[in-house]
């Protein structure tokens, strides 16, 4: 574990998506993708000397290269992501929570990658589609006939007045979000404050989020916590959603909302955290009739998120319509095929699709985007194209919901560690 020691923030991030489109998939939803067709990736090698460049080493980047590696021979596959640890990113809550060390989230991102593809550890400044190449933050200029784009999101702390990632830990402030470390950290906020009581304050921005489920399991997960501490009675939660709904499904929002009511957690809607005042501790949010200010003791930050600048400000992100805000990768929603530059193709967090940006989301993605790949390498007609499927939650109860959130993390890694190996 030495070389995971020093561990740096997943840069996370998402845009103003058109949320009546946006689907919330499910760990359990996903899990069911996993037995889905394995397409032509499993079948007979298929011999090319493509230069193929997968930027970023999250899930979808390592999820694309095993099954690359395993489907070509003689093709050149580059990997390049800057981070030496892997993070299974559903985890987090449960770490935040005390549910799991923060070993559990945790591995080598050179653990994952197949010995055949090459792996550049540096970030990319720059992506240049017309001359088909890429420059790395260390000078380096990397050349490609196909690329894809994994890069994830950015998680833009900056937009809050007053926060940054080092205030995790203190004043009461705490983010599962923030990577393993703000994760521990918020644990032993949460735990202390479930300890003695007083007003928890949850903050989801108006942007699109990773793991749109995730701020939701976390409060109940502190909601649950201070039961077990006999303190209920002593504690005011208060969930604020920086839009006019708890998640982008109305079914599901209406299920958890009922049960959030019944353990009397106190829902804001429209609330966007807008400015933290640590010393005092007061969170101030802009809502549609001015300013709001919350008094916290323990306050539970979701950053905003959007597309890492690397991809928002080039060629590839969206220049119009209702992705173009958040910088997204212009993707095709079918095929995840770049709509200008048929050899470029988008996976993952990063990818403008309207789907959630979930690991479930990339577990369904996955085949068909390299399904697609090989299909233009190959000279063929593609065999898969994307549909979304329905989430296992929609007849769920709310308290049916909460009672699984732990389970359904659980029950996911096993999967989510096999997509990323190439074993599923």
């Amino acid at each position: 574990m030495d070389r995971l020691a020093s561990l740096s923030s997943w840069p996370g991030a998402l845009s103003a998506m058109n949320r009546r489109k946006v689907l919330a998939m499910t760990a359990a939803g996903a899990a069911a993708l996993v037995a889905s067709p394995r397409a032509t990736w499993a079948q007979e090698k298929t011999g090319t000397s493509a230069r193929i460049v997968i930027v970023g080493a999250g899930a979808g980047g390592l999820a694309v290269a095993n099954r690359l590696a395993a489907a070509l021979d003689g093709a050149k596959i580059t990997l390049i992501d800057a981070r030496k640890a892997h993070y299974f990113q559903p985890g987090l809550p449960l770490v935040g929570a005390g549910r799991q060390p923060v070993e559990y989230v945790l591995s080598a991102t050179t653990d994952h990658v197949p010995a055949s593809v090459e792996l550049i550890e540096a970030n990319v400044s720059a992506f240049d589609p017309e001359s088909k190449s890429l420059e790395t933050d260390s000078g380096q200029t990397v050349p490609y006939d196909y690329l894809v784009v994994a890069t994830g999101l950015a998680q833009d702390a900056g937009a809050i007045e007053g926060f940054e990632a080092g205030l995790i830990g203190r004043e009461g402030i705490g983010s599962v979000y923030l990577g393993p470390e703000a994760a521990v950290a918020t644990w032993g906020l949460m735990s202390d404050f479930a300890g003695k009581g007083g007003r928890a304050v949850f903050a989801r921005p108006a942007t699109d989020i990773k793991c749109p489920a995730a701020p939701l399991r976390y409060t109940f997960f502190t909601e649950e916590h201070l039961r077990q501490q006999g303190t209920r009675d002593k504690a005011e939660i208060i969930y604020n959603s920086g839009t006019g709904s708890l998640i982008g499904m109305p079914a599901l929002a209406e299920r958890v909302g009922a049960f959030f009511d019944q353990r009397g957690i106190v829902v804001h809607y429209n609330r966007v955290l807008a400015s933290v005042d640590p010393g005092r501790r007061i969170a101030t949010f802009r809502t549609p009739d001015g300013t709001e200010e919350q008094e916290y003791d323990f306050l539970h930050i979701v950053p905003p998120m959007r597309a890492p600048d690397v991809v928002k400000n080039s060629a590839l992100a969206w220049q119009e319509g209702d992705l173009a805000a958040g910088g997204w990768l212009e993707v095709n929603a079918g095929t995840f095929r770049h709509e200008h530059y048929p050899e470029v193709f988008g996976i993952g967090d990063i990818a403008g699709v309207p789907m959630a940006k979930t690991a479930g989301s990339v577990m369904a993605q996955v085949p068909v985007m390299v399904e697609q790949l090989l299909a233009q390498i190959a000279g063929r007609e593609a065999t898969l194209a994307f549909t979304r499927p329905e989430s296992s939650l929609m007849t769920a109860t709310g308290e049916q919901i909460a009672n699984h959130w732990e389970e359904d993390i659980t029950g996911f890694k096993a999967p989510y560690m096999k997509l990323i190996d190439g074993e599923a």
